[in-house]
């Protein structure tokens, strides 16, 4: 198959055939007679009639490229061609979605709607014998989302395994998300403040916040310390020492998730770590394999970047005991990263099995994400990082291990902030397929 160009018809024909047979199971599970998925339907803010961004269920999205379609519905009852019922309102005040056209509308029986209420005449009659996926502000007229566990354990355990077709969105958000990036080195090169560097992604993304998968992260010096900065000052700092930007990009209801982190011409220091984490990055993403333990890869992390710490002189201990001293924790203090796909952080990172259960965290690491086994199929990201975070070295100041630190050599890099570098990687029968490094490669 053209990876670069894939034919989207039989790819989506397998793809709703394995989403037809997982359903076939997870209702027998909950003793089931149509599963019935609801896009979902926007919240007005409070005390207001404004609503908010609407955000498609993700169920939804699983079984069709419609992100944009709210009040619709799915139904899918075993041997029968799946249904979708689709709002196309008469409305003047907003702009109706698009009539249903592409790849996929050949594999649906289509019923257009003019008011959402119309709905409920077209879905099963027995509401107590669906499995009904969905927020509450969905409900009808006797007809409420019931998110059955039973179902969803199964459900959302098996969407950990991308089809090819899945695979194939994703490369092409990873390509988005790449070349956005780049736009968004260029601008911070020429100066740019952090609101103009991310007018500058989105104009190369040619993606608004709203279509994002997710908030930019751009931050420029100190700000690059804050995990989850997305304050975008206006003005540009007097002097840029470095820049940090956790940014992805959305297609056909996938997401891809990628952090760069840049130095400024005259931060060779920086730039030394920089290039130190992107390398020790690389060594984690190669060890995205089937059966690799992913909390084992964490630790592994750990290790690498403590030995990093002290290699370029901000502790004096190896990396196995700043591990075990919690001082790694000051400096990378969050997970190696989480799965990704329909969602950013896409669920049952934690699930023990498709009947539900969970893996715990190893002891000391509560942002870990993921707690499974890598398994071919599975797409994860892997984004360590190094940080100059106050609080967390005023901690550090007050531990026994404080004296292992080299507290001038850190101060000197809090201008900076910190390094993060992230790719989203697919686990496969051999070696893995770096989706963001591809996308980057195909750029040059």
């Amino acid at each position: 198959m053209d990876t670069q160009h894939p034919d989207l018809h039989p790819l989506f024909a397998d793809h709703l055939r394995t989403l037809q047979a997982r359903a076939d199971k997870a209702l027998l599970r909950g003793g089931f007679d149509h599963l019935v998925v609801a896009a979902g339907r926007p919240a007005n803010q409070f005390l207001d009639d404004r609503p908010y961004p609407f955000a498609v269920n993700p169920h939804f999205k699983h079984w069709l490229p419609a992100t944009k379609a709210p009040d619709s519905w799915i139904v899918h009852t075993p041997g029968r061609k799946p249904k979708l019922i689709y709002l196309q309102p008469h409305d003047y005040w907003h702009v109706v979605p698009d009539s249903p056209a592409g790849y996929w509308v050949e594999h649906f029986d289509i019923a257009i709607i003019r008011e959402a209420d119309e709905a409920r005449a077209l879905l099963p009659g027995d509401a107590a014998r669906c499995a009904i996926l969905g927020e509450a502000n969905a409900a009808l007229d006797g007809f409420a989302p019931n998110n059955p566990p039973d179902v969803l354990n199964y459900l959302h355990y098996q969407r950990s395994y991308k089809t090819p077709y899945e695979l194939a969105m994703m490369r092409v958000a990873s390509k988005i998300g790449a070349r956005a990036h780049r736009a968004a080195e260029r601008a911070f090169r020429a100066g740019a403040s952090e609101f103009d560097i991310n007018i500058a992604y989105m104009e190369a993304a040619r993606q608004t916040d709203n279509d994002l998968p997710y908030g930019n992260i751009i931050g420029l010096n100190e700000h690059a310390a804050v995990l989850h900065y997305m304050d975008l000052a206006h003005a540009p700092p007097a002097q840029a020492h470095s820049f940090l930007i956790d940014a992805g990009a959305s297609f056909h209801g996938y997401a891809s998730d990628i952090t760069r982190t840049y130095a400024a011409d005259s931060a060779g220091e920086f730039r030394a770590l920089v290039d130190a984490v992107d390398a020790a990055q690389q060594g984690f993403c190669a060890r995205v394999r089937a059966g690799q333990s992913y909390p084992e890869l964490h630790l592994h992390a750990h290790r690498v970047l403590g030995d990093i710490l002290k290699e370029h002189g901000f502790i004096r201990m190896s990396g196995e005991s700043a591990l075990e001293a919690g001082v790694t924790s000051t400096f990378f203090p969050h997970g190696l990263g989480h799965p990704i796909g329909l969602q950013v952080h896409d669920v049952a990172g934690f699930q023990a099995s498709d009947s539900g259960g969970t893996i715990a965290r190893p002891p000391g690491h509560p942002y870990l994400r993921m707690t499974r086994v890598l398994e071919p199929g599975m797409v994860v990201t892997i984004e360590p990082g190094l940080y100059f975070i106050d609080m967390l070295l005023a901690r550090l100041k007050e531990q026994p291990a404080a004296k292992e630190v080299d507290w001038a050599r850190v101060d000197a890099f809090r201008r900076y902030g910190g390094v993060r570098i992230e790719d989203d990687v697919v686990c496969t029968e051999g070696d893995p397929e770096n989706l963001t490094r591809d996308a980057f490669a195909a750029l040059a």
